[in-house]
């Protein structure tokens, strides 16, 4: 009962809330089909409407869709291992109850009006939030993640490819059952967008560029980047494919507005010199976050 165990689960029960706001609030609402359980979960949850006399308005999202986590919580045990299953049932059991009581208190209004656009990328923008505070606690939202884990693990696809592929069919069965091409397309904007999210909340937004300088006045380039923008960097000794010659590498981190003032000062000592400007999602050393800060979070 560490401060991190309470920090974890609080992240996943935060997490899981707000999943379960973009779903109620954004996504069931438009008939968005955002792949996954959830995705299986309104589809059905449209298509039994009338069908049942407890729930007129047809079975809840939150029920149906943990009624298909917990055999697959199942699966990725026996096949995939244990890993951090309680954090993920923890993720998967709260985010369905999160759906059904705000369903019960709020019911499936429309907050953008008429307005499926916005839904679509709101939606994915809540979904990718609370998706990433429950990455953040070493949890998962399992679902058809454990699938696409499976596909892999016994196809040899990789991870990324297979849950487009399971994440589109969920889709594709949206477009089947209500017969409108929109759903599909609103869709793909949302699972694009919650897929974005994710991935800056998780890396980053850095404005860090990684900086390669093939040049013969390496000296000089060191001198420059240490004096005139106040930075660090390292000389790599290198040899060209073409005619095996020997080549001086620098190498440095600068802040996206310095890369300007770099060319400018990199042109003024070599005009021939040969520079590879890199996105640099995350540093971690002297001079910028340490590592153990990094892994504490």
């Amino acid at each position: 009962m560490s401060k991190k165990f309470f920090k974890d689960y609080t992240f996943i029960i935060l997490g899981a809330f707000i999943v379960a706001s973009g779903y109620v609030f954004f996504i069931t609402p438009y008939k968005i089909i955002p792949g996954g359980v959830y995705g299986i979960s309104i589809v059905i949850h449209y298509l039994t409407e009338g069908m049942f006399t407890g729930f007129p308005e047809g079975l809840p999202i939150g029920m149906t869709a943990l009624c298909f986590n917990i055999p697959l919580m199942f699966a990725a045990y026996k096949l995939l291992g244990a890993g951090s299953l309680p954090k993920t049932i923890t993720a998967f059991v709260a985010t369905a109850v999160f759906v059904d009581l705000l369903t019960m208190f709020h019911g499936y209004g429309q907050v953008v009006l008429g307005d499926s656009l916005l839904a679509s990328i709101y939606g994915g923008v809540l979904i990718g939030i609370g998706v990433a505070m429950i990455f953040k606690a070493k949890a998962t939202s399992a679902g058809t993640d454990v699938v696409s884990k499976i596909i892999t693990k016994y196809f040899r696809i990789p991870v990324g490819f297979s849950i487009i592929i399971v994440d589109s069919i969920v889709v594709l069965i949206g477009l089947i059952a209500f017969g409108d091409w929109a759903v599909p397309l609103y869709s793909w904007i949302t699972i694009f967008v919650y897929g974005k999210v994710v991935d800056i909340l998780q890396e980053g937004l850095s404005t860090d560029r990684a900086v390669f300088i093939i040049t013969p006045k390496s000296k000089e380039m060191g001198d420059m980047i240490n004096t005139k923008l106040k930075r660090g960097g390292t000389y790599f000794h290198g040899k060209g494919i073409y005619k095996g010659e020997e080549r001086e590498i620098v190498y440095t981190v600068v802040n996206s507005r310095q890369i300007p003032k770099l060319r400018e000062h990199i042109h003024e000592i070599d005009p021939t010199a040969f520079i590879t400007i890199l996105p640099a999602n995350e540093i971690l050393g002297q001079g910028f976050k340490a590592l153990n800060e990094r892994i504490e979070e």
